[in-house]
């Protein structure tokens, strides 16, 4: 198989409907843990994708409800993946190849299982970008049905869902438009490795964060903002070079506007510390 880097840069190329959401995944996951039988995890997935087609030979094409019941079944039931609420950040939860090791991840990276194992049978999907709380849809013509992966698969009425809210913002908060907004793979991935870099700067491990987010840029190479976070933590590195390289990126992508201001104040500062 190609080296999974250049497969990321050539995710980077694609639209987001031609992007392979767990074969990414999978590329991020052989790069972090570069010793793991990626092999056996990708045959999973196989697995997951035969056993998925032939569970929708026997589902109503109109019923989502029953593809939810049927999705929960394989992935939560038979295999048993859930949630980690005893390690919740260790890192292995957002390795797809560990989380398959485990049967155990983060919502995020249950949901691109969930995602990868729908889509195998051409049923609609999506993940959805719910605060704190990586969440799917399952979408059909009576409407959509959204379910909480890191629980098994469990479906989330509108009560269901406000609770989850109050547990992530506070007693106050209130359910409202958008928070059931659809995310596409790009954004999964980015979700997914997110959490890896975060892990990482909490543990002083910047070395790690900035290889996690170079990885980043390669399968999201317009986005803007992680070229400038990038270019910071370059900065806090003493990587005067690189951190000039990430920030004229984000020129490029952002030439006008406060924010490309605020850059160009940035760089003249590093450039008066190479002088």
């Amino acid at each position: 198989m190609s080296d999974p880097r250049a497969t990321l840069e050539a995710i980077g190329q694609l639209p987001d409907a031609e992007i392979d959401i767990a074969d990414a995944a999978l590329q991020l996951a052989r790069i972090d843990c570069p010793d793991a039988d990626w092999e056996s995890a990708r045959a999973h997935l196989s697995d997951l994708a035969r056993q998925a087609v032939t569970l929708a030979d026997t589902i109503d094409e109109d019923d989502v409800a029953a593809r939810a019941i049927a999705l929960s079944g394989l992935l939560g039931g038979r295999y048993g993946y859930a949630g980690d609420t005893e390690s919740y950040d260790d890192l292995a939860n957002a390795n797809l190849i560990r989380v398959i090791e485990r049967r155990r991840g983060l919502p995020v990276a249950l949901g691109i299982l969930w995602l990868h194992t729908a889509q195998a049978t051409g049923w609609a999907g999506n993940g959805v970008d719910f605060p704190a709380h990586f969440l799917i849809a399952l979408q059909g013509k009576s409407g959509q049905v959204v379910l909480d992966v890191f629980n098994g698969g469990t479906p989330l009425g509108v009560r269901d869902l406000r609770v989850l809210l109050k547990q992530v913002e506070g007693e106050k908060a209130e359910l409202r438009p958008g928070l059931l907004r659809p995310v596409g793979p790009r954004r999964i991935l980015l979700r997914l490795q997110n959490n890896i870099m975060t892990r990482r700067l909490q543990a002083s491990d910047f070395a790690g964060a900035i290889t996690c987010i170079e990885d980043m840029l390669r399968i999201a190479p317009d986005q803007a903002e992680l070229w400038k976070q990038a270019a910071s933590m370059h900065q806090h590195q003493e990587q005067i070079g690189a951190a000039m390289r990430c920030y004229d990126r984000f020129l490029r992508l952002i030439p006008e506007g406060p924010a490309a201001d605020r850059v160009r104040l940035a760089m003249e500062e590093l450039r008066s510390r190479l002088n």
